[in-house]
């Protein structure tokens, strides 16, 4: 059997990510299969390439000592291909961002990286599909809301926001000063959709509630802020959400004593590998410089 470039690629894959499991999960393909196409490479080549134990894999000396060439003949597939199809001249970056904080963060990260040699694209998605991005390499950067670890996956926090009501500019219950859930209960009600929190909040409201008249939970924070804006709808969002109308004074914070004190917490996050990403990094260290701003 010839040598393919995807058993290179496999190769270059398990010796980054320290781990059979996680190639397998890059590429979606079962553990067994990956374990039969090294032991195809190892059979072609006449050495062990892996020690397996139960941490990953280890490369040996002999696997480290062919990686170069194979890295080589990687890269120049590569250049071959880009030189046939007329690559774009600078690299490119994909970011995945989960639709609730595109607005707090695109913006000022490509503004950050106006001047920067290279090119982004955006994306949106749910949290969960977009770790799954970034395992199997679609996207280079995510950012996420706080979410379980996942091996391979490098996390770090860029804000945790308190969880508020907001009502417009001139809504009734901005008159008063001190309120509870009781007092806000009967208000017309859409809640931005954080979490589980949000469900208590909402059985909390109910409890309260004289109607049976609907409480609608929404996604993205856009929709909640417009229903709050336009149509005189209370909710309840992350702080960070509704910051820029709460600085223009178009949205109002009420103070609700008995309100629990929930929080939102978002993530960047980016899956780890020993192979230098340039533009990559370029992406990370604008986004730790624009932390302080989201």
């Amino acid at each position: 059997m010839a040598m393919s470039i995807d058993d290179l690629s496999l190769l270059v894959e398990i010796v980054e990510s320290g781990s059979f499991s996680l190639a397998a999960a890059h590429r979606r393909w079962s553990q067994p299969q990956v374990s039969q196409r090294v032991a195809a490479l190892e059979e072609q080549l006449g050495v062990q390439l892996f020690a397996r134990h139960r941490r990953g894999a280890t490369p040996t000396p002999a696997c480290l000592t062919f990686l170069p060439s194979a890295q080589q003949a990687l890269d120049a597939i590569a250049a071959g291909r880009q030189a046939v199809q007329g690559a774009p001249a600078l690299p490119q970056v994909t970011l995945a961002c989960v639709p609730s904080l595109t607005s707090l963060i695109f913006g000022p990260l490509l503004l950050e990286l106006a001047d920067a040699p290279l090119e982004v694209r955006c994306t949106t998605d749910h949290s969960p599909v977009i770790m799954d991005k970034l395992l199997t390499g679609s996207a280079q950067l995510g950012f996420v809301l706080k979410c379980p670890a996942i091996a391979g996956i490098q996390l770090e926090r860029l804000h945790v926001s308190p969880i508020v009501a907001v009502v417009r500019r001139g809504h009734p219950l901005t008159r008063r000063r001190h309120l509870t859930l009781a007092d806000v209960a009967d208000a017309r009600l859409a809640p931005q959709f954080w979490g589980e929190g949000c469900d208590e909040l909402i059985r909390l409201l109910r409890a309260h509630r004289r109607s049976d008249s609907a409480i609608h939970a929404i996604q993205p924070a856009s929709a909640a802020i417009e229903l709050a804006l336009e149509h005189g709808f209370l909710t309840f969002m992350p702080e960070m959400a509704a910051a820029r109308q709460l600085k223009l004074g178009n949205l109002v914070k009420l103070d609700i004593a008995d309100l629990p004190q929930w929080e939102w917490e978002a993530m960047a996050a980016w899956r780890s590998g020993k192979r230098p990403d340039a533009a990559k990094q370029r992406v990370i260290q604008a986004v730790r410089k624009i932390r302080g701003q989201v």
